[in-house]
């Protein structure tokens, strides 16, 4: 039977223990686990871990020893740290007294004076230390654990990873991914961010095998032969940032001007495939070191493609790892968007060496500090090293993507409360890293270039090797000197934090807390009245509409600070003004002809302009297009057809509003306008209403002058191969002639050549998907796909596989994902999106998730990623009520799970906003259309 122990347990503010809370019966003998909470006691930090491993890649399992150094800050009798999937075998504690009797990683743990019970709690994924002799506060002690495991099969924790040579055989290798919350599943420990301690780390391995970790290293051989790489220690980090693996990679390496050696790492048939990485690499650290004016506090950064990869990448400090396809470059297969992303990805990973685990959030809730932070970073540090990819474009892809979903009632705040894995893990998602994106970059335009950057650059120093809070952020951007710069001044003397905007004062922590501690994003609309500009802001909802009974209880409470900026006709000055009230107005003189308001769509809000004012900004447009930006084109398309979605503007004011695009020359509000034509297309096509899409291939016509300026190869800037590798797979999709006859052409002479040519990188997927509707093409591209040593390429070939349109090639390439050998289990979320895109597939990719739901969700974590994007992936193709129903029946069935994923409430949202969208604009769009074929 159990039997209470009465235990001495310090006080802790934020996670007081309960005394009379029933405690689960999980001990052994006469002990009860003793702690009830998802948060670790506070009273017990470690300072120091000596890690050893030693990984068997035969037998697939490891074995481990740790000794955590603890400094405790109470009288206890327990240590309570994380654990999942371990087996503990032994447990020890030493007082600083006895430790120079184990001074070394290895001490056999039989010779230490006491075995302490291990007592675990696998509902909340840790493990309790009995010690029967009080631990003092004040003092330090040293745990020393021995454990071991299997190697794991998914992509967390120590897991196994695989590889295939081009003789066929296959190789294993054992890598690491721990965030957020899976160090814990590699090695006993604290898994949360604020506890930050040293590392030193040992692995034993083979002499055919190489080790890496986060620090440079030290090889020892053994008396076996076996190799010990014993790594330095490691500067004071957080758990999740640790990495190690075991593999028989090739590298290349060079080193930065400050001595930093870089290298990069891949199998070796893939390690040509490197170099472009490396450049990138070194030019990007070399950037962020004097923008952050901080050294790399590392000798080393190694930049690691692991074959098996859920995410597009991994931080770990020292140790990157990526996706292949998010690092690897083949200049024979790889486009100009592979290019942009592989160079985007490290530039994200890199930052995050300053913004992560230099300075780390204090908890999960506000994880935006790392990944929004590295999200914008991305765009200032590649269009600083490479201006001709032009990143600047991709930005606003990036701020649509954020208010997409912010504009849902299922959104979120930026800084969330997330308390348990499965909530943590959704953190990372759009209003993470777009929308705290898109919230610096209006901070940035808001304070200046200089401001901001010395303010980041203060917050960097202030909090270095320990972790922070939004507060802290805010704190650091009061410059501690007097400061002014254009319309811009500040004084930390100012109390309140102060800035003048526009000459008014703002209080910088009250206006970023209206965008962090908020959901939504605000519609301003705009009313000329005179010589005034009226102005209202709003909470901007998709789904519904202030005709809408609940529409005031969806607005209640909502307000934001917002720093307006607007253009005129009389002016080429920028004018700002501070609006912090629901209602306001700005003069604007008579003389004035238009406004657009949000220049160059800088700030993180929509606008509507009411009364004649779309009128004249569609006219200003067909006269001129050129009086606005390229950014204040693209700004006005996407918030016409916006608005068009949530029933606040008339779809053929939206559709009037790009008849100017047959005049337009820049490619970013060319590809949105086509964008939104598109998906129109996409979703009458699969709702299999004829008439309107066979008038839908009105587009043709209506982009026919640029569709034929586009040639079928990979010549031109970036920006002008992206253009002409969206505008030829939509003129083939919807049956252009000229288009199918060219890409059957080139899919003959691929296969010609025996599937050994190569085509343009940017035209190759098109090709693919026409080639793939014929039964000989398909089989060819599969057998390409299946011995294909680029990642790059075979993305693109598995997305003409998907668009087949025979349901049984679609189910057979979905029981080969599922079988993980042909197609990798990384790439199954993926390959059930492309599938469910089909018009013949978005069905069968359902019932597939359907089916196999719980087989998904032990392949991958429950709020991982992968199962966000196939939860969206499958229903966000869905318009009718019937489809609603059918997706809701079905998350009941398994509320459980649901019930803890706010990913199921955002799949039913999308649905009813495409329900909405169809009986709100269906009508006008066929009307609009009949007039125009007329």
């Amino acid at each position: 039977m159990c039997i209470c122990v009465c235990l001495s347990h310090p006080t802790q503010a934020s996670e007081p223990p309960n005394p009379t809370e029933e405690q689960p019966p999980l001990g052994t003998g006469s002990l009860s686990f003793p702690w009830s909470h998802l948060r670790l006691p506070g009273y017990i930090v470690p300072l120091h871990y000596h890690l050893l491993l030693h990984p068997n890649l035969t037998m697939l399992s490891y074995s481990g020893t740790v000794r955590i150094e603890l400094q405790v800050q109470n009288n206890t009798n327990w240590v309570v740290l994380h654990s999942k999937g371990l087996r503990i075998t032994t447990a020890t504690m030493l007082d600083q007294n006895l430790a120079h009797l184990s001074d070394k990683v290895g001490y056999s743990l039989r010779t230490k004076p006491f075995v302490l019970p291990v007592l675990h709690n696998p509902t909340h994924e840790q493990t309790a230390i009995f010690s029967p002799r009080v631990l003092s506060g004040g003092q330090k002690y040293f745990l020393f654990l021995e454990f071991g495991a299997e190697l794991g099969e998914g992509f967390y924790g120590f897991y196994r990873s695989t590889y295939r040579t081009s003789s066929g055989e296959t190789r294993n290798l054992a890598s690491t991914h721990f965030e957020p919350t899976s160090a814990r599943m590699a090695f006993p420990c604290f898994d949360e961010p604020s506890f930050k301690a040293n590392y030193s780390i040992s692995i034993r391995r083979s002499r055919a095998h190489t080790a890496l970790s986060n620090m440079p290293v030290q090889t020892v051989v053994l008396d076996d032969g076996l190799m010990e790489d014993r790594f330095a220690v490691s500067v004071r980090m957080s758990s999740y940032l640790v990495a190690f693996i075991v593999c028989d990679f090739r590298s290349v390496s060079a080193t930065t001007a400050s001595g930093v050696k870089v290298s990069v790492y891949a199998a070796p048939e893939k390690w040509q495939q490197t170099h472009y990485a490396l450049k990138a690499a070194v030019k990007l650290l070399e950037f962020y070191e004097k923008y952050f004016n901080i050294k790399y506090p590392l000798p080393k950064q190694d930049l690691v493609a692991i074959p098996d990869f859920q995410a597009g990448a991994m931080e770990n400090w020292g140790l990157i790892t990526f996706r292949e396809t998010s690092l690897l470059f083949d200049p024979a297969t790889s486009s100009g968007s592979d290019r942009v992303w592989v160079t985007m990805v490290i530039a994200h990973e890199l930052a995050h060496q300053w913004f992560g685990n230099l300075v780390t959030m204090q908890w999960w809730n506000d994880i935006w500090l790392n990944e929004g932070f590295a999200r914008y970073m991305e765009y200032i540090s590649v269009n600083a090293t490479y201006p001709k990819l032009r990143v600047e474009d991709y930005l606003v892809d990036t701020c649509f993507a954020a208010i997409g979903r912010d504009s849902l009632n299922s959104s979120r705040p930026i800084s969330s409360a997330a308390e348990s894995p499965t909530q943590i893990e959704e953190m990372f998602d759009t209003v993470s890293y777009d929308k705290g994106a898109c919230v610096l970059h209006m901070l940035r335009h808001y304070l200046t270039d200089q401001v901001f950057q010395s303010g980041i650059v203060r917050y960097l120093r202030r909090y270095s090797y320990s972790n922070a809070h939004n507060q802290d952020l805010w704190d650091s951007l009061a410059n501690e000197e007097e400061f002014s710069s254009g319309e811009h001044c500040y004084s930390s003397r100012q109390a309140a934090k102060n800035y003048l905007y526009a000459g008014e004062h703002l209080d910088l922590t009250s206006m970023m807390n209206t965008w962090t501690l908020q959901t939504g994003v605000p519609l301003v609309t705009v009313t000329r009245q005179g010589s005034h500009l009226l102005l209202k802001q709003e909470r901007f909802l998709r789904t519904a509409h202030p005709s809408d009974p609940t529409w005031p209880s969806l607005q209640q409470g909502f307000l934001w600070h917002i720093p307006l900026t607007y253009r005129t006709d009389t002016s080429t000055s920028i004018h700002r003004h501070p609006m912090t009230t629901l209602t306001d107005s700005v003069e604007v003189g008579e003389e004035v002809g238009w406004v657009k308001v949000n220049v160059d769509m800088a700030g993180y809000y929509l606008v509507h302009y009411d009364g004649s004012g779309w009128d004249d900004l569609i006219q200003l447009l067909k006269d001129n297009h050129t009086a606005l930006t390229f950014m204040d084109r693209t700004h006005l398309i996407h918030n016409a057809f916006q608005l068009t979605t949530a029933g606040r503007l008339s779809l053929d004011k939206a559709l009037d509003l790009i008849g100017y695009l047959r005049s337009e020359s820049h490619t970013v509000p060319l590809l949105e306008g086509l964008g939104y034509l598109e998906a129109f297309y996409r979703i009458v096509e699969r709702r299999d209403i004829p008439d309107v899409t066979q008038n839908l291939r009105y587009i043709l016509w209506y982009f026919r002058d640029v569709i034929d300026r586009q040639t079928w190869s990979d010549k031109g800037s970036v920006s002008e191969r992206r253009l002409r590798s969206e505008l030829l797979s939509l003129a083939c999709h919807l049956g252009d002639l000229p288009c199918l006859k060219q890409a059957q052409r080139s899919f003959t002479h691929w296969l010609d050549s025996n599937s050994t040519l190569n085509l343009p990188a940017d035209m190759a997927e098109t090709v693919y998907s026409v080639g793939a509707q014929e039964d000989t093409g398909w089989a060819s591209l599969l057998q390409t796909y299946t011995h294909s040593l680029s990642e790059t390429h075979k993305r693109k070939i598995l997305s003409a596989l998907a668009s087949s349109r025979d349901t049984n090639k679609l189910t057979r390439l979905l029981e080969l994902g599922l079988e993980g050998e042909v197609i990798r289990t990384q790439d199954l979320d993926s390959l059930i999106a492309m599938v469910a895109r089909n018009p013949k597939g978005h069905h069968l990719a359902w019932s597939y998730v359907q089916k196999y739901w719980s087989t998904l969700v032990d392949k991958f974590q429950l709020g991982s990623f992968s199962i966000r994007n196939i939860i969206i992936g499958t229903t966000a193709q869905f318009s009718s009520t019937e489809e609603l129903t059918e997706v809701r029946v079905f998350f009941e069935s398994i509320h459980e799970q649901a019930s803890q994923l706010r990913v199921t409430e955002v799949a039913m949202d999308n649905i009813q906003k495409n329900i909405l969208w169809l009986q709100r604009n269906l009508g006008t769009l066929r009307s609009w259309l009949d007039q125009q074929i007329d």
